[in-house]
């Protein structure tokens, strides 16, 4: 269960959205946040058998497509055909491993200069409006490095 400095935050980011706060949306969104492990549907599931064990995948999903339409989660697909979410409370972006399908999330200093900086090149060359984005870059992750005699 995430501990209470957690459970404080994301009932305030529930409340900030103004979503209806019932204990799935609470408890799903604290999971998330607490958890950094980029989960599926089951693992949350899963993760949350102890506190909620009558919730179906179903909540869950609904849940969470509620989430990515006010932005604070993102879909995250990594070649293994499956859909995994990650809470989006801290500015960052995505490294997926193109052999295993890690996730890792990536942020820096200026990070999120450097995310407005292409947000606004990208209004000034396309005149779209941005309202937001989310990026992932593709690669080989260390391990598979190693298992591949790439390193």
């Amino acid at each position: 269960m995430a501990n209470n400095s957690v459970m404080e935050d994301t009932l305030k980011v529930l409340k900030d959205h103004k979503l209806r706060v019932t204990p799935q949306r609470h408890i799903i969104l604290a999971y998330l946040a607490s958890h950094h492990n980029h989960p599926t549907v089951e693992t949350i599931r899963d993760g949350l058998s102890k506190e909620l064990p009558n919730m179906g995948s179903s909540t869950i999903y609904n849940t969470l497509n509620t989430f990515v339409e006010h932005r604070l989660v993102v879909e995250l697909q990594n070649g293994d055909g499956s859909t995994h979410y990650d809470y989006f409370g801290t500015p960052h972006y995505h490294a997926i491993c193109t052999n295993c399908g890690k996730i890792v999330d990536v942020t820096y200093p200026g990070f999120s200069k450097d995310e407005q900086a292409l947000e606004e090149k990208t209004a000034d060359i396309s005149g779209y409006m941005i309202s937001g984005n989310h990026m992932e870059v593709y690669g080989l992750c260390p391990e598979c490095q190693v298992k591949l005699g790439i390193k």
